[in-house]
């Protein structure tokens, strides 16, 4: 059996739970996949700010944003407003350089409905790393769902057999959602170059090896053996081609060059990124250390 590696989080309150699974110590990146938050579940006063998370930069990176309960509205400098509802994917990608907002509706605040997700971030290849920012909305019925022994499955990003997702990649790229009945088994695409799992919810077991909750799995490029879903669970798995840079990452910022990270820290400082129509706030940025 090729060796299981398993992450923990690491877990903060910025005004709701998040758990973070990557960069870590141990894995900065799988494929293309340099960031992994679990945000939630929280509900949000009315008549409060809380969750809500004010103008921020990007560049060099794309984040996609996936919703298993409530809402979130996001707004960019490129003039895009969106609400984005449980398994739609929304694919924001920065290049050059954007600016976003994600903001509580007032809905979700005055109904106490959950708000839960997971935000991504994929690292753009390094030709386009400048490349012109875009925001791309895909409903959840626009992308392929199928039921299969025991699970439900929910392909974003790649293909899985005869199912293809429309969402359009630069590199190679794999991520979808499940969910599985007690006792269902699957095998993970084995196309997929560089391989792991998320358990929301739930539990799996993959070989001698227990993945409890909030522990993200990472297989052996060779691992092709069935896993277990020992109680009803919940799962994202992601993936894809290998890095074809190293990366670095500051802040919201990710490049190939510390330069560019030191650049747009400066734009950022001065007021040069561009500016998200309709907000009048903004999260100013940390301390830019100078080795990190």
């Amino acid at each position: 059996m090729p060796a299981l590696r398993i992450l923990t989080p690491q877990t903060r309150d910025i005004g709701f739970p998040v758990r973070r699974l990557l960069p870590a110590a141990a894995q900065r990146s799988v494929g293309p996949f340099v960031f992994l938050d679990h945000m939630g579940p929280a509900t949000f006063a009315p008549d409060s700010t809380e969750g809500d998370v004010r103008p921020h930069p990007h560049i060099g990176l794309a984040t996609i944003t996936y919703l298993f309960s409530g809402a979130i509205v996001h707004r960019d400098s490129l003039g895009v407003v969106q609400r984005i509802e449980p398994g739609a994917v929304n694919w924001m990608c920065a290049g050059r350089g954007v600016v976003h907002s994600e903001r509580m509706p007032e809905d979700v605040r005055r109904n106490g409905d959950l708000v839960e997700g997971i935000q991504m971030w994929v690292a753009l290849p390094a030709a386009l790393e400048a490349c012109e920012p875009q925001f791309l909305h895909y409903p959840a019925e626009s992308l392929p769902q199928w039921e299969e022994a025991g699970a439900q499955w929910h392909l974003l990003i790649g293909h899985w057999g005869r199912h293809s997702s429309p969402v359009e990649q630069p590199s190679e790229t794999f991520y979808a959602s499940g969910k599985l009945a007690a006792q269902a088994c699957f095998r993970f695409p084995s196309e997929v170059a560089e391989r792991a799992l998320y358990v929301v919810h739930g539990a799996l077991q993959i070989g001698d090896q227990q993945v409890q909750a909030g522990s993200l799995a990472i297989l052996d490029a060779d691992f092709d053996a069935e896993i277990l879903a020992t109680e009803a669970s919940c799962l994202m798995l992601l993936g894809g081609a290998p890095l074809d840079a190293p990366r670095q990452m500051w802040w919201n910022f990710v490049s190939t060059s510390r330069e560019r990270i030191e650049e747009a820290n400066a734009d950022w400082v001065a007021e040069r990124f561009p500016v998200v129509p309709g907000e009048h706030e903004r999260i100013p940025a940390p301390p830019l250390l100078k080795s990190h």
